[in-house]
């Protein structure tokens, strides 16, 4: 396939008046370094300052340079998802707006899409310069999870400088707060050479970190819902199914050990407890109910699956 581009740098941005300036600059000295023909996708995610004022300043000056604006925030999967719509070069580059990704990287990042052919690079901060308690451990122990979860060996999943193949972006669906787990998103459509390099992390020169507890655990619940969705989604059955027969069959075996229990007592003429009066029973009822519902439940979401119109949406990498 031909592009019209080398490169796409998509940029979410987010409040960031103070550095827009300077990172185009960055990001323009590297570009004439290096001979590409690029372009810079800038998203406004409904910034409250003069964000996007400058962006169309910077567009006026440099015809490389387009700009996206929401209307209000919806978050940075929502500007990436549009950013990556627009994007028309060989390769694209995501990096945030805060001055905290060095524009140096791209290069090296960009060949090792093009000559040594992976699908994703993502860039890894050795060497940390945010605060240690609220983001270097959580982020430590957050990628430590992701890496158990999706299989995929990163060891910094949520870096914001990555670098991907035109063909990647255009065959994923960013939704959500699924940007942490891009990677993960490319493995399961069949894009499996992932790797990582060591990137240049820099202190936060302007503005504060949008970065909080919140955003720490909704990126377990996500990360969660995404696995389950990606093994499960198109069979649900086999998850509810399996749960519900599980529990169903241990209710049913604990009411007959209750029943035939009291039954061999009475038999031979001793003292025994009417079933009705033991706690095991009613457990043994609310097993065989719940695992009834269970069943239910995925006879349900297997209707659902087949009735969706992604049920036989596949990703074909050539025909000849």
């Amino acid at each position: 396939m031909e592009y019209t581009k080398d490169l796409s740098i998509v940029i979410s941005l987010y409040n960031e008046e103070e550095s827009l300036h300077e990172l185009v600059e960055w990001i323009e000295g590297v570009m004439k370094k290096e001979g590409y023909v690029y372009e810079i996708i800038m998203v406004d995610d409904g910034s409250k300052d003069g964000s996007w004022k400058i962006v169309k300043e910077l567009s006026e000056k440099n015809p490389c340079i387009r700009g996206i604006r929401f209307r209000r925030n919806y978050g940075k999967s929502a500007a990436l998802f549009h950013g990556f719509k627009a994007a028309e070069g060989r390769v694209i580059v995501t990096m945030d707006a805060d001055l905290q990704d060095s524009p140096e990287e791209i290069p090296e990042m960009y060949r090792m899409v093009v000559e040594e052919e992976y699908d994703i690079v993502s860039g890894w901060k050795k060497q940390r310069f945010d605060n240690k308690l609220t983001k270097n451990i959580p982020s430590k122990l957050y990628n430590a999870t992701a890496r158990w979860v999706t299989g995929i060996k990163l060891h910094d999943m949520n870096c914001g400088l990555k670098a991907y193949r035109n063909e990647v972006v255009k065959n994923i669906e960013v939704y959500g707060e699924m940007h942490r787990y891009i990677p993960y998103l490319a493995k399961n459509a069949g894009f499996d050479r992932i790797t990582e390099k060591p990137v240049h992390h820099q202190k936060r020169k302007y503005g504060v970190s949008k970065f909080g507890l919140e955003r720490f655990v909704n990126g377990f619940l996500d990360l969660i819902s995404l696995w389950f969705l990606s093994r499960f989604g198109k069979k649900p059955m086999h998850f509810f199914g399996f749960t519900g027969i599980l529990m169903f069959l241990t209710g049913a075996i604990l009411a007959i050990w209750v029943i035939a229990e009291k039954l061999i007592q009475q038999s031979h003429g001793l003292v025994y407890r009417p079933v009705t009066e033991q706690p095991l029973f009613y457990l043994a009822l609310v097993a065989v109910i719940l695992g009834f519902q269970l069943f239910l439940a995925g006879f349900i979401c297997e209707m659902v699956s087949r009735n969706s119109t992604e049920r036989n949406n596949y990703k074909i990498r050539e025909e000849i």
